[in-house]
């Protein structure tokens, strides 16, 4: 909003982009220092001058406006003084728009892809809600995002689970078979043989083989598809990995063409991948592409769809760390191939309280569907204990999604209940308390008159306003950032710093009764509509009484 101006004139002055202007303007520890701050570092190397100087020139060359009051350097820093009568009369004057922008650009997101072989946990749902917000970020932000969702039906897993699976099993069958099927298989190692061939016949296009490995991933599908769906995770297209058995024979031509595919002593086909970087986390850097019965594996038809993706647009894809050198490895094939590669997000695990991560195929693991009946408990017996109101479920979700979302993607997250759940501080809970408290406010409020002008007079404003007033300004510059970085994090750290303005607002400075009751009303309104829209970013749900 006001930091947008300070740009502005800064890249009438220095030659550097927008966006190198607006990565460098610092805001200042200090408030009595300014508003904004703009260090001249950068400069000095090319103005050959050092940054005290060019400050103090800068400085006199740039022009205060009505956005601005006062422009001084500070050693090497230019310092802005944003006129505070005028940022409050701007924010209160926001709609339920704020920050929204319009755009054309097309860009396909891929994340989840659970493998359809039983109902996700609870350590591979951070890929859900990691790529659900930035989805919300880069709609929000201008751009029309289609979400993917890529279905492994032509593994393993779901051939291991072919060998027990009866017309009769449900979706919440499945893991139960699974654990029993890789239990089996453990004790009788030939059973494996059986799992190869029904591999071998599907992908040969053997009507019953086709029909019942269909029925096992419809199964799968759409009791993963209504678990997301309850969460608020919805998506645009499902693929499936069976729709690239045939493109994919293209790629290993193709692949050939290079000199660098060849079969190895079990005859399978590698891809020769030394010289690449990958050698550097593998002893035999090589990507293997078939088995040796001439069946594709995960890797090749994986080529295939990423290049189909790819020819649609920008192309943004989730992926857990674990799986770092395997997209590097596919990353270097399509580079081999001179195809086009996504933008990755890779995130790190969710870890439970007293426990590591989690296993399938072990079955000790904690299915989402149980851990959300948990959590929704807990928030009932939170609601119960504290004698509030509220959805206890949209406080779980709310709840688990935050702590998904509140640290770096690449860093692990301990999730524990009492933390999670709590009603103050670093929460979700907090977030949507905080939202219910503005709301509460303007139900008890008397409709505020207008004036001829529709304009409310500000006169004084108090430290906790201007705070206030400065923390709803940084929402659309916050979103922008979080968009051009995927990362939701910041939009969750700057949700609970809103809060935290607003309670400390709120505690502060009387609003109903008081002399400055019409502006106040405002700033509760500016705050109710940011951080609904805040927490809309991150998929929480907002409730008008808690």
């Amino acid at each position: 909003m006001f930091k947008e101006e300070i740009i502005k004139l800064l890249s009438k002055e220095v030659k550097l982009s927008r966006k190198e202007i607006e990565n460098l303007i610092e805001v200042p520890s200090d408030s009595k220092l300014g508003d904004y701050a703009f260090p001249c570092f950068t400069l000095a190397k090319t103005c050959k001058k050092s940054p005290v100087i060019i400050a103090e020139e800068m400085t006199g060359k740039l022009e205060t406006n009505v956005k601005i009051e006062k422009i001084y350097s500070a050693g090497p820093y230019i310092n802005f003084l944003i006129n505070k009568k005028k940022m409050a009369d701007s924010v209160i004057r926001i709609n339920d728009s704020y920050g929204r922008k319009k755009g054309k650009d097309k860009i396909l997101l891929e994340h989840t892809s659970v493998n359809p072989n039983a109902s996700p946990h609870v350590g591979r749902t951070r890929n859900s809600i990691i790529g659900d917000s930035i989805r919300r970020l880069l709609e929000f932000t201008g751009n029309k995002v289609e979400t993917h969702y890529y279905v492994n039906d032509v593994s393993k897993q779901i051939a291991m689970l072919a060998l027990v699976f009866t017309p009769k099993d449900k979706f919440g069958d499945l893991l139960g078979k699974y654990v029993e099927i890789s239990s089996k298989i453990k004790e009788t190692p030939e059973l494996e043989k059986s799992v190869f061939e029904l591999l071998h016949k599907f992908e040969h296009k053997d009507k019953k083989t086709t029909e019942l490995f269909k029925k096992i991933v419809d199964t799968a599908i759409k009791g993963q598809k209504q678990i997301f769906s309850d969460m608020g995770i919805e998506f645009d297209y499902f693929d499936y990995e069976s729709r690239y058995l045939e493109s994919s024979k293209n790629i290993l031509k193709e692949l050939e063409a290079t000199g660098k595919l060849f079969k190895d002593e079990e005859g399978r086909y590698v891809l020769d991948q030394k010289n690449t970087g990958v050698e550097r986390s593998m002893k035999s850097p090589v990507l293997v592409l078939t088995r040796s019965d001439g069946t594709g594996l995960y890797p090749l038809r994986d080529l295939a769809y990423t290049i189909d993706k790819c020819k649609k647009g920008r192309n943004i894809l989730i992926l857990g760390e674990d799986q770092k050198l395997y997209f590097e490895q596919l990353k270097q094939a399509l580079i081999l191939l001179k195809k086009p590669y996504p933008e990755v997000v890779h995130y790190s695990f969710v870890l439970l309280k007293d426990s590591g991560k989690m296993s399938t195929r072990r079955g000790d693991v904690v299915l989402l569907s149980d851990f959300l009946a948990e959590a929704t408990e807990k928030a009932k017996q939170e609601i119960f204990r504290r004698k509030t109101k509220g959805d206890a479920k949209k406080i779980a979700i709310g709840a688990v999604k935050y702590a998904n979302l509140r640290n770096e993607n690449n860093k692990n997250i301990t999730f524990d209940w009492e933390s999670a759940l709590s009603f103050e501080g670093d929460s979700g809970p907090y977030l949507q308390y905080s939202y219910a408290r503005a709301a509460s406010i303007l139900r008890k409020a008397k409709k505020p008159r207008k004036t001829k002008k529709h304009r409310i007079a500000i006169k004084s404003l108090e430290e906790k306003e201007i705070q206030l007033i400065k923390k709803i300004a940084d929402f659309p510059e916050t979103v922008e950032r979080a968009a051009n970085q995927l990362n939701p994090s910041l939009m969750a750290n700057y949700s609970l710093q809103l809060a935290q303005s607003f309670n400390e607002f709120y505690h502060t400075c009387p609003v109903i009764g008081s002399k400055q009751e019409t502006f106040r009303l405002g700033l509760v309104k500016a705050f109710r509509i940011t951080m609904k829209n805040s927490l809309y970013l991150m998929g929480i749900d907002v409730m008008e009484e808690m």
